[in-house]
């Protein structure tokens, strides 16, 4: 376990690695952060609002998740574009996590911001088109993931501590949501889930220590430990994917807690013991 970059985030979320770099947010900075553990090279982009997550973009540059919608960012000058807005009656609602399939559709959540009311909702964005999905009524959306056929997407509730999943049809279409595994509160709070190469899911534990392996029929295969309370969320890099990154966080500690986790907020690097999948390209 290695302490690559003592960044400090209040809460840093969505890791993803593309093109020899492991790229990440800090949701309250606001900021966008790029590791390149080849180099060493660190880099940060302020971001105008909270942002969840970001990923590439066919067209070039990367779709991020702001506070009030979907942006497109341009690395190299620093700019974010509106593609569209989310959730615009729900001023206290934000985009919280998200994930991209093979076909290229971009799955996101949004969450109350105070993380009580169930105002959030998961939704896709494909070809410049976003629907809404049945999956409403939700304080803290994480995730979703997707299995490495495309055909499963993997959300969690963190209140609920219940991760389920839904059939993905090939329109985009969900099917109904069934079980797939439940963490116990005292364990911690289910937060973003990763998908590796034999189609196992990673959950990352907030409050937890740690990231839980799942098989994909839902059974518990191990643990990754880490030195800091709040895990975030798991993505996988390196020259074959199989290094494995986590992001944490600082957010609900209390004063005695961050003079103990001194590496609360920082971004880890662990050797996952498998490989993981290639971020996919968000169709736009």
């Amino acid at each position: 376990m290695d302490n690559v970059w003592p960044i400090g985030a209040e809460l840093g979320e969505g890791p993803v690695w593309c093109n020899g770099a492991l790229w990440f947010v800090d949701i309250k900075a606001p900021a966008i952060h790029r590791f390149e553990p080849a180099t060493g090279a660190k880099r940060s982009w302020q971001a105008p609002q909270q942002v969840g997550f970001l990923y590439p973009a066919r067209s070039g540059g990367f779709v991020a998740g702001l506070q009030s919608g979907l942006h497109r960012f341009d690395p190299g000058t620093g700019a974010f574009d509106r593609i569209c807005e989310v959730d615009a009656d729900k001023p206290g609602n934000r985009l919280n996590d998200g994930a991209v399939d093979p076909a290229g559709r971009l799955w996101f959540g949004t969450m109350a911001d105070d993380e009580r009311e169930r105002s959030g909702s998961y939704y896709c964005f494909d070809q410049g088109k976003l629907t809404r999905t049945h999956l409403t009524g939700i304080a803290i959306t994480n995730g979703p993931a997707i299995s490495r056929d495309g055909r499963i997407l993997y959300w969690v509730d963190t209140l609920r501590s219940t991760i389920e999943a839904c059939d993905i049809a090939d329109d985009g279409s969900l099917g109904p949501s069934r079980p797939f595994a439940r963490i116990d509160p005292g364990d911690g709070h289910p937060d973003g889930p990763a998908v590796d190469a034999e189609g196992c899911v990673w959950i990352s534990l907030f409050g937890g220590w740690a990231a839980w392996r799942f098989s994909p029929a839902g059974e518990r295969l191990g643990e990754t430990r880490f030195p800091v309370a709040n895990i975030t969320k798991v993505a996988f890099g390196g020259p074959e994917l199989r290094k494995g990154f986590a992001t944490t966080a600082r957010l609900h500690l209390k004063a005695n807690q961050r003079a103990q986790q001194t590496q609360a907020g920082d971004l880890f690097a662990f050797d996952a013991g498998v490989t993981g999948l290639p971020c996919n390209l968000v169709n736009f």
